[in-house]
C-alpha cells in the first residue's frame, strides 16, 4: 500500500464518532431568558450598544449594611462547609420574617436554605413529582417551572389565563383541571412575567378547591413578594419584633396561600433574596414546608450542592432582620418606572398591555405585528418579534412562548429610566417599519 493510501486508510480508521450525550438533555430546553441575555452579550462583544430589557435583575447595588455583614463574616472566618439546610441563625431569621411579614408560624426544621430560589424549586419538584404525575401550572408562568416538571418526568397541565382576567385563574378553572393524576399546583404571586398578584379572596377560593383534593401539593413562588404595588411588607423597618395584627395582615399586604390552615401542611413557600434585596449574584433562596417535605428537599440538595455559601448566609441574616428601607426605596423607584413604561407602551400602535400589580415586567400582547415585514424580516410569532427587536432595535426582550403565552413578549423595567426610555424609543421606531 502506498503512503497516500495508508494515510487515507488511517483517517478512515480514526474517523471521529458522534458524541453520545445523555438523553436527559432532551427532556428540557435552555431558558429563553438566559438565551436572550447571551445573544445580547454577543452583540455587545461586537461593539453594538444593546439595551437589556430581558433579564429580571434589579439594577440596584446590594444595600451597604448587607455588604458590611458579609465583610464581617469573612473576617470572622465563616469560611467552612455549611449545614445542608442552612445555618441555624439564618433559619431562625427566616422564621421571624414569615411571622413578621406574613403572620405565618414556622420552625427552623421547616426551613431549607438553597443556592437560589431556582434550586429551592428544583429540590421540591424532584422530591415530590414522580413519572406520570400531573402538575398544574397557570399561564403565563416562569420559564423554569415547566422544564423542572419535565426533568422529573412529570406531565405539565397548563391552565390558560387572559389579560381580561388579570392573568389569574379562577377556582372553576382549577377544579376542571384536576384529575386523579394531579400531584402538584405550581404558581407565583406576584407573577413573573405578568405581574399578576392574587388577593386574599382569590387565594381563599383556590384553597377551597385544594381542601377537597387532599393529595395535591402547592408550590407558592413568592420571590417577588416585596416588589408589590398593591401591598408592602408589614413594616419598612424589619427590626419591629411583633407580627402583623389580623386586620393589618389582610389590608393590602402580600397574601400567601399558606395562610389557610387546612392546606398549610401541603404548601411549600419558595422565596429568596435576589429580587427584594438586589442580591441576585449572592445566590440564596429558601423554602418553608412541613418537616417531611423539608427533610426530603434536604436529602436532594445534599447530593447536588450541599449547603449554600457561608458568607451569603451570614449576610442574609442581616438582610432579613434589619432595616428594610432600602428595599422599600427600590420598590418606590420600580413604581415610578412602571408608570413610565405603561405610558411608553401606550404610545406604540398595536401593543396592548395590562397593568402589572407586582414584579418588574410588562407583558404586552404584540400579536398585531405578526405577519408584518420590513422588507427584509417577516415577524410571524413572538420569537421572531424578539429577534427582530434584538437585531434591528438592539433591544433584548423575551418571547412569550417561553412563558406559555405566544401572543405576548416580556419587557423588564429593572433597568435605569434613561435606558428604558431609550429602549422603547428604539422599539417604537423599529416597529414602525413593519408593514
Amino acid at each position: 500500500m502506498c503512503l497516500c493510501c495508508s494515510i487515507i486508510h488511517y483517517k478512515e480508521l480514526v474517523k471521529p464518532t458522534k458524541m453520545q450525550l445523555s438523553s436527559f438533555l432532551d427532556r428540557f430546553n435552555e431558558p429563553e431568558t438566559l438565551k436572550m441575555a447571551k445573544l445580547g452579550r454577543e452583540l455587545r462583544a461586537k461593539g453594538i450598544d444593546v439595551i437589556d430589557l430581558s433579564l429580571g435583575e434589579p439594577d440596584f447595588d446590594t444595600p451597604a449594611h448587607i455588604k458590611e455583614a458579609a465583610v464581617k463574616a469573612i473576617h470572622d472566618n465563616w469560611s467552612h462547609y455549611t449545614p445542608v439546610p442552612g445555618f441555624p441563625d439564618l433559619r431562625e431569621a427566616i422564621c421571624s420574617k414569615f411571622k413578621r411579614d406574613n403572620n405565618l408560624d414556622y420552625k427552623p426544621e421547616n426551613i431549607v436554605v438553597s443556592t437560589g430560589a431556582k434550586q429551592s424549586l428544583a429540590n421540591t419538584v424532584l422530591a415530590l413529582v414522580d413519572e406520570g404525575d400531573e402538575v398544574i401550572i397557570p399561564t403565563p408562568f416562569w420559564v423554569t417551572y415547566s422544564e423542572l416538571v419535565k426533568i422529573a418526568r412529570g406531565k405539565v397541565v397548563e391552565i390558560k389565563t387572559t389579560a381580561e382576567q388579570g392573568f389569574k385563574i379562577s377556582a372553576g378553572q382549577l377544579e376542571a383541571a384536576i384529575t386523579p393524576k394531579t400531584k402538584m399546583f405550581l404558581f407565583s404571586s406576584p407573577c413573573n412575567p405578568s405581574g399578576a398578584v392574587y388577593s386574599k379572596e382569590e387565594l381563599e377560593a383556590l384553597a377551597a378547591v385544594f381542601i377537597k383534593h387532599t393529595g395535591i401539593f402547592i408550590i407558592a413562588d413568592e420571590i417577588y413578594e416585596y416588589i408589590n404595588y398593591v401591598g408592602h411588607p408589614a413594616s419598612a423597618d424589619s427590626r419591629r419584633p411583633e407580627p402583623m395584627a389580623s386586620d393589618e395582615a389582610t389590608a393590602g399586604k402580600h397574601q400567601s396561600i399558606a395562610q389557610f390552615a387546612e392546606i398549610k401542611d401541603r404548601v411549600i413557600v419558595v422565596n429568596g433574596l435576589s429580587k427584594g434585596f438586589a442580591m441576585t449574584g449572592w445566590r440564596l433562596g429558601y423554602i418553608a414546608a412541613n418537616t417531611e417535605i423539608a427533610k426530603a428537599c434536604e436529602k436532594v440538595q445534599g447530593q447536588f450542592t450541599s449547603g449554600a455559601n457561608s458568607i451569603t448566609q451570614k449576610a442574609a441574616v442581616t438582610a432579613l432582620t434589619t432595616d428594610l428601607r432600602p428595599s422599600m426605596d427600590m420598590v418606590k423607584e420600580f413604581t415610578r418606572r412602571r408608570a413610565r413604561v405603561l405610558e411608553l407602551v401606550k404610545e406604540i400602535p398595536g401593543m396592548h398591555c395590562s397593568e402589572p400589580d407586582g414584579a418588574f415586567y410588562v407583558f404586552p400582547d404584540v400579536s398585531a405585528y405578526y405577519g408584518r415585514s420590513d422588507g427584509e424580516t417577516t415577524v410571524t410569532n413572538a420569537a421572531d418579534f424578539s429577534m427582530y427587536l434584538l437585531n434591528k432595535a438592539h433591544v433584548t426582550s423575551v418571547m412569550g412562548d417561553a412563558f406559555g403565552e405566544p401572543k405576548c413578549v416580556r419587557f423588564s423595567f429593572a433597568n435605569s429610566m434613561g435606558k428604558i426610555e431609550e429602549g422603547f424609543s428604539r422599539i417604537k421606531d423599529a416597529l414602525a417599519k413593519l408593514k
